[in-house]
């Protein structure tokens, strides 16, 4: 946290909508090896003496592709965008608004918050996000492991949002909300946490971290988010096993995991790390590059 934010000046508005020019920035660079990861995740498991349905990451693409064009990468991707400017507006937003609660209890205006004190705030901003991220997250993955030589179910994030609503009420279309929650409150804090911790080290003595380079914002904004998928890959994957299983499949949480125990081991719980990976570093560093130039736009329109 810079020098210039000590007094918590940032305005949770300035940070809603910054977050949504992030967010936008994220996903556009991010949706194809979104889509990777969660066929990986989701791909049936091979029988004894039968392949895998993919090897692996580069498999998966290649795969895709040759089947499905290029396009194939970006399935589900109206989903994420249409919920994207809210999920990262209200994920930023609720950072502030957590930042500012701490800031509460402290007697010194111009406390500096601790590594600890910015994960507290950022987890609290995973619990915001819930809302709109779980049948966000339901429609996107039922959507990326429609194959493009298969029978289609949905037409699109709309057609999917109508069918499981008509399918199971509102509860259908929210399926894996607990999991999301154990997903993006640790994931979220260390996300933040990272990306503020990262900008101190890069920050000489003296001065404001707000006033770093591009450079050093997209090398934070990128270990910002393999430090968030190192702790949420578990719990995504099992996100994903249960939001995309045929209704009566699993009964909860520990169905699924002792499913995915049962049939692959601890390995299981790391399907899609790869892909995971390589999406998290670019995906961030475009995420914190499109909030950090949309908060200096704002801070212009309206100084601090």
């Amino acid at each position: 946290m810079s020098d210039g934010e000590t007094k918590q000046t940032v305005s949770a508005w300035k940070g809603f909508i910054a977050g949504g020019v992030g967010g936008i920035c994220a996903v556009s660079s991010g949706h194809p090896l979104d889509t990777i990861k969660v066929r990986l995740q989701t791909m049936p498991v091979p029988k004894l003496g039968e392949a895998p349905h993919y090897s692996g990451t580069f498999d998966c693409m290649k795969k895709t592709v040759s089947r499905e064009g290029v396009r194939g990468l970006y399935k589900g991707m109206g989903a994420p965008l249409i919920g994207v400017a809210p999920i990262f507006a209200i994920s930023f937003y609720g950072f502030e608004v957590g930042k500012k609660g701490i800031m509460a209890l402290k007697d010194d205006p111009n406390h500096k918050l601790s590594l600890l004190e910015l994960f507290a705030a950022g987890a609290f901003s995973g619990i915001f996000t819930t809302s709109i991220m779980a049948p966000g997250e339901r429609i996107k993955c039922l959507l990326q492991i429609q194959e493009g030589a298969g029978k289609k179910l949905y037409d699109g994030p709309v057609d999917c949002a109508k069918k499981l609503y008509r399918e199971g009420g509102i509860r259908s279309v929210y399926k894996g909300t607990v999991l999301t929650l154990c997903r993006d409150i640790p994931a979220s804090g260390l996300y933040f946490a990272g990306y503020e911790g990262v900008k101190r080290l890069m920050t000489p003595a003296g001065q404001d971290p707000s006033k770093l380079s591009i450079g050093p914002v997209l090398f934070a904004g990128g270990i910002a988010g393999c430090l968030n998928w190192g702790v949420a890959i578990m719990p995504d994957v099992l996100k994903s096993r249960y939001q995309t299983a045929p209704a009566g499949k699993y009964n909860g949480v520990r169905d699924v995991f002792m499913d995915v125990i049962r049939t692959e081991g601890l390995k299981g719980m790391y399907r899609g790390f790869g892909a995971v990976m390589l999406r998290a570093f670019p995906a961030n560093a475009c995420c914190f590059l499109g909030y950090e130039a949309a908060m200096k736009v704002l801070n212009r329109v309206s100084p601090p």
